[in-house]
């Protein structure tokens, strides 16, 4: 095993896996004999799993099942593959968790990830590995993305509205610090956009469109589907962003009043819909969904170079 320890990044969506360099759906197919296919699909303990096929049932807790475990291992493969790595290798997981919950699931998450039973051997489409995950370093989701935008470093005040597939994570930061009595966690994130769409398809026109279809409509994309259904996604989507903007109001922070930052899968939401909620003051839309695993990531390699440093004298 080589003594370089490589740091990634990854971010553990309830709608996608995220790496520094790869997006792929938090989805797994198990199958008890080798599937019909070996893309994406992970092999473990002689048990077989298709990776990103379908994305799987809301899982508040993420630690109670293997599912967002094996999910690790698949997006510590293409990661792997991505940049040219071997196969044989340590690598320290950047991850990271609501501000909301922080400090109640930081070590039940870490020793989910960080096994005693190491190195983890399995395969992902046909190649092996043999992986020790030699560390697992949390941070505050949201928290880690903002450091990296250094011109809003001098607000005064900013919120972080990260909006993920079932939640929108927010925290106001004064003078670069997280106010923790600001940290809110509303149910409102894009998998409640798509469920309304589908849903009032169905009700008003007695159309089942699938949730690739709506995605590729709010992402500017002009598919197969009756016009009268596209105008449809447009309203809710609309209706989803002021919905949004209000609750984030409610929630008592003023989003007329501070720098908002939109990040994670719903920011292109925000781009294309928010110019109908009007009362923005400033928003500053983020609509890279790798962003918080390249923050993740950029942030502990800071602190291993310092920790060096340190060392060095």
């Amino acid at each position: 095993m080589s003594e370089n320890i490589v740091v990634f990044g990854i971010d553990h969506g309830y709608y996608n896996m995220k790496t520094k360099n790869c997006v792929f759906a938090s989805g797994l197919t198990a199958y008890a004999h080798e599937p019909y296919t070996r893309e994406n699909v992970l092999e473990m303990g002689g048990k077989f799993y298709v990776v990103g096929s379908a994305r799987q049932a809301l899982q508040k807790d993420k630690t109670a099942t293997e599912d967002y475990y094996l999910l690790t291992l698949a997006a510590i493969a293409r990661e792997i593959e991505f940049c040219k790595l071997g196969r044989n290798l340590s690598v320290h997981i950047a991850a990271g968790l609501p501000l909301t919950g922080f400090g109640r699931d930081k070590q039940k998450f870490r020793n989910y990830l960080l096994r005693n039973a190491q190195p983890v051997q399995f395969s992902y489409e046909g190649r092996q590995y043999n992986i020790t995950i030699s560390e697992v370093s949390l941070f505050s989701q949201g928290y880690a993305a903002i450091l990296m935008q250094r011109d809003l470093l001098e607000e005064p005040s900013v919120i972080a509205a990260d909006i993920g597939g079932w939640t929108v994570d927010l925290m106001r930061l004064d003078r670069q610090i997280p106010n923790a009595a600001s940290c809110r966690s509303l149910e409102q994130g894009l998998i409640v956009c798509l469920n309304n769409v589908a849903e009032q398809a169905r009700r008003q026109l007695g159309i089942s469109p699938t949730a690739a279809q709506i995605e590729s409509v709010l992402r500017g994309e002009n598919p197969s589907l009756p016009q009268r259904l596209k105008e449809l996604i447009h309203t809710e989507a609309r209706a989803y962003v002021q919905n949004l903007l209000s609750a984030i109001m409610e929630s008592g922070l003023d989003v007329r009043a501070m720098p908002t930052v939109f990040m994670g899968g719903g920011a292109s939401l925000l781009k294309r819909y928010a110019p109908a909620a009007g009362e923005l003051c400033r928003a500053v839309i983020l609509d890279d969904v790798c962003l918080n695993a390249k923050g993740y990531e950029a942030l502990q390699k800071q602190l291993n170079e310092q920790s060096k440093q340190v060392q060095n004298g």
